[in-house]
């Protein structure tokens, strides 16, 4: 049979409507993968690694797959698949029963490329999962924060105020009752409440901030000569400073200083700073020349949060992550780098 992706998944949910298990394997895949990358987003959400996102939506679609008689149409193809990654994502940590975040680190915190988030349908704008980024859901200091809470309270949060799912729905997915739901939603509020910086604000790229972006340029200028009092005089008294997965998390202005002064930071030469932007926050992509290569070759990645002129948080990532940021993977000696989101 064909398949008609502008049928309101083709007629699944109406009466008379057509059947999962009617279709062939393709058919199906073709239908699943219209929502690969909001449920991509939705359990790197949960998890904070783009590498387990990416694992449990494939055991998603594993599982959709097989269990594809059970769809009974009550429900749009999307809440069906919603509801089979959010138990994946349980399911997995009551495997691995994970280690909590303590004292603000996450060390398996991982960085997700704008360029994924940008996949999201834009003829979808009043869907779930794209409100939800349109909402900055998606920043570092917020998934850090969710990373705190245990997991079935960070599922009920995500699904009651990210993505805005009835209380209902929501017990109906956990095997729980209303109440039970409420009671989680309310510990999960006040577990965010106490991680979540104070004034956190948000960073759009798409949105024109000639302050944000004259930051960032003197950041890169500042890092690229390795001017540790420029660099000083741009960090708020209470400035954050991470290495995730490196154990350290390094609070207030002196604290970072020290810290960069310790790695040797000060006399390092030969960098180059590439702008751009991750998790729909401003970043900079740093290279080091390699005479060896005769080239510049990835070093980390700052991912920045800002406010009010200053900077008051920095995740920095280790060259690893360049190749799912879609990071260059060298820098020739003559080549002028693309300054990304933020030229």
């Amino acid at each position: 049979m064909s398949v008609d992706t502008g049928l309101k998944e083709i007629g699944m949910g109406e009466p008379g409507g057509t059947a999962l298990d009617e279709i062939d394997e393709p058919a199906f895949t073709r239908l699943a993968e219209r929502h690969r990358r909001e449920l991509h987003v939705h359990c790197y959400r949960m998890l904070g690694s783009f590498q387990d996102a990416e694992d449990t939506v494939q055991e998603t679609f594993l599982r959709a797959w097989r269990r594809r008689e059970t769809f009974e149409g009550r429900s749009t193809l999307r809440a069906w698949l919603y509801k089979i990654a959010t138990n994946a994502y349980l399911d997995l940590l009551a495997k691995r029963r994970p280690a909590a975040a303590t004292g603000g680190e996450v060390l398996w915190l991982q960085p997700y490329p704008d360029r994924l988030l940008d996949e999201l349908r834009a003829d979808d704008a009043d869907e779930p999962e794209v409100v939800a980024v349109a909402r900055e859901t998606i920043e570092l200091a917020y998934l850090v924060a969710v990373q705190h809470l245990t997991p079935r309270p960070r599922a009920v949060l995500i699904l009651r105020d990210v993505l805005g799912w009835p209380a209902k729905d929501v017990a109906k997915l956990l095997g729980d009752s209303v109440n039970s739901v409420n009671s989680a939603l309310q510990r999960a509020r006040a577990g965010m409440r106490a991680h979540l910086p104070a004034d956190r604000q948000d960073w759009t790229g798409g949105e024109e901030d000639t302050g944000t972006r004259e930051l960032v340029r003197r950041f890169t200028e500042a890092s690229v000569a390795t001017d540790i009092e420029a660099l000083t005089a741009m960090l708020r008294d209470d400035v954050r400073c991470s290495m995730p997965p490196t154990p350290g998390l390094y609070v207030g202005r002196d604290a970072v200083v020290s810290n960069w002064v310790e790695d040797g930071f000060e006399g390092m030469t030969g960098l180059r700073g590439v702008p751009t932007s991750v998790n729909r926050q401003p970043a900079v992509a740093f290279y080091e020349w390699r005479e060896s290569e005769g080239a510049y070759l990835p070093l980390t990645i700052d991912v920045l949060r800002i406010t009010g002129g200053e900077i008051t948080e920095i995740f920095t990532f280790h060259d690893d992550q360049f190749p799912q940021l879609g990071l260059a993977e060298r820098l020739p000696s003559d080549d002028e780098p693309n300054t990304g989101g933020l030229s």
